[in-house]
């Protein structure tokens, strides 16, 4: 038997690959989870579960108890909601709460999850861990709420907190159960719902190479560094060729200009603030779509000896699994 270790946030897509991480190592894996959390995600695995959230001092210094590593993942992963600043103050004093939580029992080491939400994306390169944004720069609550905690993060670090840092990039492959945003782009480029597409690029990456790297970063990363995992950087219109040349579709051929689709959105955001549901597209959205959202990860390849498959990979992975699932007609 390996290690105690608790991860945060294994209901879902990414907490959910580095707890089938550790276990297939042989650590012994406690996952935190809310009593209504949807469990699709570790159905068949030998997790112990300890029933709590991470807004809740208590339930964490229990779920904490003989516990050696700690992988902070759960997070609020919302591009929109009614109340913006509800997204903020659950991501920041939930890690609040966990790290405090994590220094009280005498946790080993912590890896903690951040994102390149975090980071401030360059015309025309691939940044890196050194490209951050401000308060007064990030775009949207979600960007906000990663930053502010991952601030928080480091600097409990530098007053010897043992935490590394991990700032996935746009991770997709296999149990998007919800599915995140870039999986229900995946979702409807297969289904034939985007005939069209904006000029905007991201950096695609397999969650299981993301896992992957959460577990190096416990082994090799340095406390209070932060280390980009991430894959390939890719323009959207790429992206949706080979989704939809893998389900034998025609892929998109019209580009769309921004201007329009702001009336589009300021009304969509309206009608989710009446239904209470999520809206298909945002102004927030619109906005970052202005970036190419390109990241390096050269500095967890040279110190971690990370690695990522390529990202037609990773998309014919998510492909297969949503077929599996039904999310794909």
């Amino acid at each position: 038997m390996g290690d105690k270790v608790l991860v945060t946030g294994a209901s879902g897509f990414v907490g959910s690959a580095v707890a089938r991480a550790l276990s297939r190592r042989g650590d012994d894996v406690r996952v935190l989870m809310r009593s209504t959390s949807v469990r699709t995600n570790i159905e068949g695995e030998a997790f112990e579960i300890a029933e709590g959230d991470m807004l809740d001092c208590h339930s964490m210094i229990e779920a904490m108890d003989g516990v050696r590593y700690v992988f902070h993942v759960a997070a609020d992963y919302r591009l929109w909601a009614p109340d913006p600043e509800e997204i903020v103050r659950n991501n920041l004093e939930g890690t609040r709460i966990v790290m405090d939580a994590a220094r009280a029992t005498g946790v080993e080491r912590i890896v903690y999850t951040s994102s390149v939400a975090a980071l401030k994306p360059k015309a025309g390169i691939a940044v890196d861990e050194t490209s951050r944004h401000s308060e007064q720069t990030v775009i949207g609550a979600y960007k906000k709420s990663k930053l502010v905690a991952e601030r928080l993060v480091e600097r409990m670090a530098r007053e010897g907190l043992p935490a590394v840092i991990v700032s996935p990039s746009t991770p997709i492959g296999p149990r998007d159960v919800k599915p995140t945003p870039t999986g229900r782009i995946i979702v409807q480029a297969a289904n034939g719902g985007m005939p069209a597409f904006v000029d905007t690029g991201l950096n695609l990456v397999h969650v299981d190479d993301v896992a992957a790297g959460h577990l190096l970063a416990l082994e090799k990363g340095r406390i209070g560094e932060n280390y980009i995992l991430g894959g390939e950087d890719v323009r959207l219109k790429d992206m949706l060729a080979v989704i939809c040349g893998l389900v034998g579709r025609r892929a998109p051929r019209m580009r769309l200009p921004r201007g329009p689709l702001y009336p589009l959105a300021l009304c969509a955001e309206f009608v989710a603030r009446r239904t209470g549901a999520e809206p298909m597209l945002t102004v927030d959205a619109l906005n970052m779509s202005k970036h190419h959202m390109f990241f390096s990860s050269k500095k967890a390849r040279g110190e971690l000896g990370f690695t990522a498959r390529p990202y037609s990979e990773a998309i014919a992975d998510a492909v297969n699994w949503f077929r599996q699932a039904g999310y794909i007609k």
